[in-house]
């Protein structure tokens, strides 16, 4: 109740300050659910499509198997590389064996594969670091603001009373108190999915490496 009284007790520039951290700070933590949920998901149905993959003995049967595992980055990689084998196996002059005439070019789809699912992965996810960085300066302008208008008080009245300077100290501090309750999540959430980010590009870089032996195992 005292915040809440406090606010009503800010001027136009304190509430305008308070509304713009408060947007970023739902923003933010609406994205930090939606990341939440994709690395999530991706990484299930990628727990589910390794033993797919590995156990299979034609690329056919594990194409055959990905309906419910699309939310898989590997997945994506997968499909992007059996796309470039079935090209070279339909312009292949052979009909009697299935050869892949370069396996530079079965590498560079996954490469870009891997990219566009890391893309895909990391959206949204520098928004976390703009609120991290730009909040606590957008609290700073609302702390500025209220100690200017503390010391027009002042000036203003003559008087270095707590009852004067009350309303320009509460409302710098309550700015920078809502400064950093945007900042500080938003900056544990982006750490933490860039973290898991590294992750997935590993797994990414794993199982290309996997793809290519099998790829030159098969068809050359």
């Amino acid at each position: 109740m005292e915040l809440w009284t406090a606010f009503f007790h800010t001027g136009w520039v304190g509430k305008s300050v308070l509304a713009i951290l408060l947007l970023f700070s739902i923003l933010s933590w609406a994205i930090t659910f939606v990341v939440w949920a994709r690395f999530r998901r991706s990484a299930r149905a990628s727990r589910r499509f390794m033993p797919i993959f590995r156990k299979a003995k034609r690329l056919v049967d594990v194409q055959s198997a990905l309906g419910a595992l699309q939310h898989s980055s590997l997945v994506g990689l997968f499909r992007a590389g059996y796309a470039e084998i079935e090209a070279q196996i339909a312009h292949s002059e052979s009909s009697l064996k299935q050869t892949v005439k370069s396996v530079d070019s079965v590498e560079r789809s996954l490469i870009r594969a891997a990219r566009i699912e890391s893309a895909r992965l990391s959206r949204f996810v520098p928004f976390l670091a703009t609120t991290a960085a730009a909040t606590p300066f957008i609290g700073l302008f609302g702390t500025v603001w209220g100690i200017m208008g503390a010391f027009g008080t002042i000036g203003a009245t003559g008087s270095t009373s707590i009852t004067a300077v009350a309303p320009g100290i509460s409302e710098a501090l309550i700015n920078t108190a809502a400064g950093l309750f945007a900042a500080i999540p938003a900056l544990m959430a982006y750490n933490h999915f860039v973290q898991k980010l590294r992750q997935a590009r590993g797994e990414m870089e794993d199982f290309t490496l996997e793809f290519l032996n099998l790829t030159e195992r098969n068809f050359t």
